[in-house]
């Protein structure tokens, strides 16, 4: 019988390989299998309550012996920070969200520096003089005054962008400081758990912009944080669920992407094309659409899908006080203010279609000091046009305000709206516009007049989140069409949407031409077969 079985296996070659290639094979995978368990062991935290890093760290904070001790207060964290990081501050320190400002070209040629530090708006006015309440969105600690020392790598506030708990918050009012105390954040516990940045870290400041949620921009809301397809296909949680820094790509801390609130040149910007490529879609038509037009317009039908966002914004309405003398407010049937003591008057509106503008990547500003050319005042200029090679189709939020200016130096006014006590010339604390508009001009160093007036003006904000699926684009129609979304922007024909009279005519006149023939060959062949019959 064995010899039978030798005799077989040495004849059939396939069995002999089968059977050499089990022998050597299973061992391997008993090995993978049991180095892979270990290996996964080996990665558990030691902490069960530490939230897991999505980017897979190399090394777990939990650990570390730097972030055991006790931290009295947030600074000391920072120095804890550094011990390990040893050179990053460097980078923080040279960076947009550090610095507040930075420096930009202006007409391809004139180098100047613009930022939140030294701008201007149309929401709450400006940062100067107020920074104790602003600076709560900046990342850093004790940004109370024009006097903070830019280079000190110690206010640098790490956990603001890397806290991976959601405990970690800023204090109102205290120039970016956390509370303290017994409110004061676990410090030992965020530390333990930072990793890279998430959408509720950017969302901190960028969504709760302008005062409230979706205030400013319309598209950056909370809802982002855990929203539907229909909200937005890029960071729903039913899909994709991305996080900011996948399309804001950051190195060295210097995170792309620009606010054409305040900046000029057409750089560092965030472009679909990074994952997209400029020619996406099957349709070779629709493809040539992007040569003028961005994706954006067809992409987010409309904005403010979860959440209403404010569109006006009256300061002139400001200060009206109780019946007691006390500030009060208004809301409307979804919570959102539409009346503030300190601040006056707003609208809100919801699912807001577009503005649409020709928009090459450039813009110009109102700077504090500019004489008032127009009304309403321009606080932000998009430059572009259908002629302008680098120009495309954009959609855009228009805030319209009304906000306090010199009408003697004619130009806007630097007003000091936040103080911590009553007396101290703060209009939210005071409700008196001229010596709040005093410190705040005397803040800046600009002369004022003893006079004010208010005036009307206008923001734009380009529209790039909230992208809709594929089955809510906008649709053909609803561009090509004579009181269409693309109406108001000229310089350029569209089909569908425009006439050229003598076209019209010409095409009319062949239309009639065409009846008339045809009406003339049938009588004649009604004609023709009578007589053919006769």
């Amino acid at each position: 019988m064995v010899s039978k079985i030798k005799k077989y296996y040495n004849d059939h070659q396939f069995i002999k390989t089968l059977a050499l290639f089990t022998a050597v094979l299973i061992p391997w995978i008993f090995a993978v299998v049991i180095l892979r368990d270990v290996e996964k062991s080996a990665l558990q935290y030691e902490d069960n309550t530490h939230q897991e890093c999505s980017n897979d760290p190399s090394v777990y904070h939990t650990k570390l012996k730097e972030l055991q001790k006790p931290f009295a207060e947030a600074k000391e964290v920072t120095a804890s920070c550094l011990e390990c990081h040893t050179e990053r501050h460097k980078e923080i320190l040279q960076s947009t969200h550090w610095r507040w400002e930075k420096e930009d070209i202006k007409d391809g040629n004139t180098s100047l520096y613009i930022g939140k530090k030294t701008s201007i708006n149309n929401f709450c006015i400006g940062t100067q003089s107020n920074e104790k309440t602003c600076t709560r969105c900046h990342i850093g600690y004790g940004f109370a005054d024009k006097e903070f020392d830019f280079n000190d790598a110690n206010s640098i506030d790490c956990l603001v962008c890397h806290d991976n708990t959601s405990t970690y918050k800023k204090e109102s009012g205290k120039a970016g400081y956390p509370a303290t105390g017994e409110n004061a954040p676990d410090y030992n516990y965020i530390a333990q758990n930072v990793c890279s940045p998430k959408r509720e870290n950017c969302g901190k400041c960028h969504f709760w912009g302008g005062g409230g949620n979706n205030v400013k921009h319309g598209d950056l809301d909370k809802a982002l944080l855990d929203c539907s397809r229909e909200v937005d296909v890029h960071m729903t949680t039913e899909g994709a669920d991305m996080s900011c820094i996948e399309c804001h790509q950051t190195e060295n801390h210097n995170i792309t992407g620009r606010n054409y609130s305040n900046t000029y040149s057409n750089s560092n910007r965030v472009k679909c094309e990074q994952c997209h490529q400029d020619k996406p879609h099957d349709d070779h038509l629709i493809n040539d659409h992007t040569v003028k037009v961005s994706c954006q317009t067809c992409h987010i039908p409309e904005y403010a899908r979860a959440n209403a966002t404010k569109m006006t914004w009256d300061w002139s309405t400001a200060g009206k006080l109780d019946e007691d003398g006390n500030p009060y407010h208004i809301e409307d049937a979804e919570g959102n203010h539409t009346y503030l003591s300190i601040k006056g008057d707003f609208t809100w509106a919801k699912n807001v279609v577009p503005d649409y503008i020709w928009f090459n990547g450039t813009a110009d500003h109102y700077t504090l000091g500019d004489n008032i050319e127009s009304i309403p005042v321009q606080m932000n200029t998009m430059n572009g046009d259908y002629n302008c090679a680098n120009s495309k189709i954009y959609p855009m939020k228009i805030m319209r305000g009304k906000q306090p200016y010199d009408p003697v130096n004619n130009y806007i006014i630097q007003v000091n709206t936040f103080g911590e006590e009553k007396g101290d010339s703060a209009y939210w604390q005071d409700f008196k516009w001229e010596p709040a508009i005093a410190k705040g001009m005397k803040y800046i160093d600009l002369p004022w007049s003893g006079k004010f007036d208010f005036v009307e003006t206008e923001m734009y904000m380009p529209i790039n989140h909230m992208v809709a699926p594929v089955e809510n684009t906008v649709g053909c129609t609803e561009c090509h069409s004579r009181n269409g979304r693309l109406s108001k922007l000229d310089g350029f024909y569209m089909p569908g949407r425009d006439r050229i009279a003598s076209i019209d005519n010409i095409a009319i006149g062949l239309i009639i031409f065409s009846l008339l023939a045809v009406l003339i060959h049938g009588i004649i062949r009604i004609f023709s077969s009578r007589k053919t019959k006769a």
